[in-house]
This record gives structure tokens, sequence and C-alpha cells, in this order.
């Protein structure tokens, strides 16, 4: 793998060379790790998907749940994949050394994540492309005058005329307008219109691409060029940027939630939020919810865990520091986003004059039509506006950092070549490119189709089944007698009794439960009126198998070129953990890792390996036959000279 000497082939008693192919310690310090591993877990989910599960589903009573599924699955999972990542300094695919017939679960790793690169980045651009146009005088959604504009548009503020107007005026306009608005039978704001007949300029059916968007085409090169130029030097480059992207989007939350609460009507969005709806608390949809929101939030089974904690150092507590501190941090940020976004609804809700749950559309709606259309009912909304988007850019800049670091260091981790190791810029040069170029059909007319295809069967069910096999293969394959003292190995202690427990039965069961219920529970996606046609929802499950796929079909592979007389005997080799298995650098190799030939080591390594000593040792007691039988011919030549027909030959 080209990463210490146990890898990399480097001989042992050499000082090993702190550069980028050896990963102990390339964090500059603990702080970067969790700074990136905030950035990476706190993301646009957290902003627009956790507030609108609460908006759908109650208030509080999704609460409950999510921090449930939280406690039980979210926080032992997180710990877990760190904990896998940083004993053996590997990013998703190397480290299935610990049982190699299993490494289809990081290829499966691999595929979601390229899936969730190229839609993600793609959200990002249309951040940036409100970014850009917040840059103006008058926020250019604010009115219904436009040329894209339709006569069902109806804005909470008066027309451009009427901007020199008193303060008296400007009420009544927008009271005139409030009342206007409930007087329509369909309603639409011009945040809204502009967000679908100007930015998306949205087709009327998914295979009518229409034109490439060319603003929406710029911000994604612009997307990519950022996250490019953020990891040109590799995780310590990236361990930087983290100390504003990760921080920043706090300070504007926080600036935000001033605002919102000081607002008319603030009060009636907070009330909604936090006002249970105890009769959904017995609805397994509101748990379901609960328990994929985790998954999102937390980003588990994306591999990106696994990368970022191999580049830890081995004794690092992963445990208090990582998995605890992160995984409340991401909650906490999920609910502080809540309340941030409902003291704006309902705002709104107060000036349209209708309930807080009529305010909001589902999905990229909550983020784009709503939040910019309350926007511009506050004062300097140009600055506001500017805050928020690029709030939303660094939360998302934080996510892709990690999705593409854990593409790129796979590719590096499994080819292993020094050219490779060398020349890491070029290939995370390539990944951004064909990234790029993979995500041009979502900025066409049709795109914002093909964007929520991939967000809701890309990366849904096919996570739950990765996070499973990861469980089982760890904690009943490889045994969780053996990962248990892995984990005392390097943190010092052993994991908690909860985490144990969690691991081997509560997770797993929860997992299966997630699994069963989206299957019954399934539903064909829509896009607010749309329905998506059989054909492409057959691309959507196709897209989500192609993860999933790679578990079985590589597991067949690695027991064919195993090793055995019988079919039995191959899967157990398959299964067996590598020699190479353990810590990566030789110093932390000690106990059952140690090279030494003790009797703990001889009976702990592979079946493959234990023949060749075999077969060495028949080998020498051969030659030692051999040379008793010469020993003793030298000693009496006329043994067998009754078979020889010339005994003086």
């Amino acid at each position: 793998m080209g990463r210490t000497p146990c890898v990399n082939g480097a001989v042992p008693g050499e000082p090993v060379k702190k550069d980028e192919n050896s990963r102990r310690g390339n964090w500059g310090n603990q702080i970067e790790f969790v700074l990136t591993s905030v950035g990476y877990a706190v993301g646009l989910g957290n902003v627009w998907r956790f507030p609108y599960l609460c908006y759908r589903n109650g208030g509080g009573a999704f609460m409950l749940p999510y921090f449930i599924m939280l406690v039980f699955c979210g926080i032992p999972l997180f710990f877990l994949e760190l904990s896998f990542g940083q004993f053996a300094s590997l990013g998703c695919l190397g480290v299935w050394k610990i049982s190699p017939m299993f490494k289809g679960v990081g290829y499966g790793m691999m595929v979601v994540s390229t899936y969730i690169g190229i839609y993600y980045n793609v959200v990002i651009c249309i951040a940036f492309y409100y970014f850009f146009m917040s840059m103006t005088n008058l926020l250019p959604w604010t009115y219904c005058n436009n040329p894209w504009n339709t006569p069902d548009c109806s804005g909470v503020v008066g027309s451009g005329a009427q901007l020199n107007g008193s303060l008296v005026n400007v009420t009544s306009n927008l009271i005139a307008g409030a009342s206007e608005m409930v007087n329509r039978t369909k309603r639409t704001s011009p945040s809204e219109e502009y967000w679908k007949h100007y930015v998306l300029n949205i087709s009327d059916d998914i295979g009518n691409f229409g034109e490439v968007r060319l603003p929406i085409l710029g911000c994604l090169a612009v997307s990519w060029c950022v996250v490019f130029l953020c990891l040109i030097r590799g995780v310590k480059s990236s361990g930087k940027v983290v100390y504003f992207t990760a921080t920043f989007p706090y300070v504007v939350l926080t600036i935000l939630f001033i605002r919102g609460i000081t607002l008319d009507g603030a009060i009636n969005g907070i009330k909604y939020y936090l006002t249970p709806q105890w009769q959904k608390v017995l609805d397994a949809k509101v748990w379901g919810d609960a328990a994929s929101q985790i998954f999102y939030s937390l980003g588990c089974a994306w591999g990106g865990l696994i990368t970022m904690a191999s580049y830890n150092k081995f004794h690092n507590n992963c445990f208090r520091l990582d998995s605890i501190i992160i995984s409340i941090t991401n909650c906490a940020t999920s609910v502080y986003a809540g309340f941030v976004i409902f003291s704006i609804l309902g705002f709104m809700a107060h000036h349209l004059n209708v309930p807080v749950s009529e305010v909001a559309d589902h999905g990229p709606g909550l983020a784009f039509v709503a939040y910019p259309e309350a926007l511009t009912l506050l004062p300097i909304s140009p600055l506001w506006s500017l805050l928020f988007f690029f709030m939303l850019i660094l939360l998302g800049l934080g996510t892709q950092f990690c999705l593409l670091e854990t593409l790129v260091t796979a590719i590096v981790d499994e080819i292993g070549t020094d050219w490779i190791i060398r020349n890491k810029t070029i290939i995370t040069l390539s990944v951004a490119v064909l990234g790029f170029l993979l995500g041009v059909p979502l900025t066409t007319r049709a795109g914002i189709y093909w964007l929520l295809l991939m967000d809701n069967y890309a990366a849904s069910f096919s996570l739950v089944i990765i996070s499973c096999i990861m469980c089982i293969c760890i904690m009943y394959v490889y045994g969780h007698r053996n990962y248990f003292k892995d984990v005392e190995m390097m943190l010092g202690f052993p994991p908690p009794l909860f985490f144990k427990v969690c691991w081997r039965f509560i997770s797993p069961v929860i997992i299966s439960f997630i699994l069963i219920f989206t299957v019954i529970q399934y539903k064909p996606i829509t896009y607010n009126d749309y329905i998506y046609p059989r054909w492409s929802l057959a691309i959507g499950f196709a897209m989500a198998l192609s993860s999933v796929i790679c578990i079985p079909i590589y597991a067949l592979y690695k027991i064919s070129r195993s090793p055995g007389a019988t079919f039995r005997e191959r899967l157990k080799f398959a299964c067996q953990a590598h020699p190479k298995w353990g810590p990566a650098l030789q110093e932390h190799r000690t106990g059952r890792y140690a090279p030494m030939a003790s009797e703990d080591t001889v009976e702990a390594r592979p079946l493959k390996e234990k023949e060749e000593q075999k077969e060495e040792q028949k080998e020498v007691e051969k030659e030692r036959k051999e040379e008793i039988s010469l020993t003793i011919q030298g000693s009496n030549g006329s043994t067998n000279t009754h078979n020889n027909p010339n005994p003086s030959a």
C-alpha cells in the first residue's frame, strides 16, 4: 500500500520518512481532525433536511426518535468506523485486510461516495450561483415584475416603484399582498418562480434534458476548482482550511438566529418546532425518518470517516475527543439550525397570514425557495443573503473535501505504485475533472430531476446494507474479542460495555429495522406534482444496487482465487485476516502482531503461512535423510553390490 514499513516494504529498523505517504500524524494537531470531521458530518443536510423532517413529522415528536437513534445507532457506528480506520491507517479499501472477502464493502463505500460527490457539488454550485446573484442592491427574487414571472406570482413585498414610500405604505402593501395571496386558489412566490423558471428553467420531463444552463455550469466549475485547490496538498492543506470552513457557519447561524428571533411571528415558528404531536411518536414512519437522518448527518458508511481517521496518530483517543464530541456537535448543529429556520418560517407565516405548516416546500425548496423569500423581508436583505449562501457553501465544501479525499485515498491505497504515491496531486485533479464531467448532465434543464433521483436512490438503503454487513464482518467474522483487544491496544482501554453491546446486537438490529422499513414503506419519488416514469425509477434502483452488488461479487471472486481443495477451505481462507493486518507502523505491532515467532503468533498466522512452514520443515527433513543415506553408503560401499552386475565399476 506504500504507507508504512509493514506495507511498503521498508527495511525494519530504518527511520520512517514523514511524508504524505506515511499517514501517521499527518494532521497538524487533533483540532484539525476534529474540525475536518465536523465539517464532513455537518453539511447541507443539517440545514434543510433535519428541519424539514421535523416540519413534516410534527416538530418535537421527531426529536425523541432522533435522539434515541443517535445514541443507540449513530454514535456507536461513528466510533466503530473511526477506530477501524485509525487502527489500520488505511482508507475504505485497505482496511479490509481484516477480512479480505469483505473488501467489496469498501468498493461499495467508494461507489456511494462517488454518487454523493457528483450531485452534492451541484447543490454547492447552486449555492455559489445564489451567492453571486446576491451581490446587488436588490435581490432578483424580491418582486414579481421580472420577465420570468407568471400571473400567479404574488410577493409579500410591494412593487419596485413603491420602495421610496413611507413605512406605513410598505406595511399596507404587505398586508394587502398577504390578503391577495389568501384569496388566490394557487399562489407562487417570487423566489419559487425565480428558482424554477430562471435558475433551473426546468423542463417538463426527466428525459427532456434541453440545453445546459451555462451560469450553473460555470458555478460547477468554480466549485470543483475550489475543492481541488483546497486538497492540492492532501489532507495537510484541508486540515488548515477547516479552521475556517468548520467554524464560520456557526458564526452565521448565530447572527441569523439573533436576527430571526427578533422578527414578528418568530415565536410561532419556534412553537411549531418544539411542540410535539404525540400521536405521531408511535408512527413507524417518524422512526424511519429519524434513523435515515442519522446516516445522512453523521456520514456513516460513506467511507469518509474511515479515511479521515486513518490519518490520526495510533494512540489518539478517538472515543472521547472524536466520536462523542463530533456526534453531539452534529446533533446540536441540526437542532440549532432548526431554531434558525423555524424562526424565519414563523416570520413568513405571520406576514402571509398562513399556518407555519404551509409556508415551506420540501427538499431543496427549503433552502432555495422559502429561505430566499424570507431573506427579502429582512433589512439589508442582500447582506443577509450573502451570509446565508456563503454559509451553505462552507457547509457543503466541508463534506465535499472528505468525499474527494476518500476517493483519492482509496485509489492510492489500491494501486500503491511509486508513481501513484509521488503524483497524488494528479490523481486528485483527475478525480475532480471526472466529477465535473459527470455533473454536467445535472446542470441541464432536467438536472433537478436527476439530482433528486440520485439523492433518493444512490445513497439510501445501500448505506443501511453496507453498515449492517460491516458490523457483521467485524463482530462475527473477525471476532468481537479480537476487535475489542485491538481497540484496547490502540486506546489503552477496552471499548465501554455500552458500545460492545451496541456493536454486537443493538446497532445491527436497528439497521435491519431500517432496511425492512424502507422496503415495506417504499413509495416512488415525486417532484412537486411531477411523477417519475418507471424507466427512471429503474435507473434509480440500478444506482442503489451498484454499490451493494460489489459485496457479493468481490466475495465470490476472492473465494475463487483462494487456495484450498474444497469450498469450505477456500471460504475459511478468504475470511481470515491478511498477514499484514494490524497497526501500520512497526513500533506499534506488539503482542499478537509482533514479528517474533512466538507460539501465540504462530497460532494467529494464516493457513497459507502455516503450510509454507510445514513444507520447509519437510524439505529440511528430506535433506537430512539424504545426508544420512550418503553417510551410510560411504561407510559401507558393499551395501547394494548384489544389485550391481559389475561390482568393480
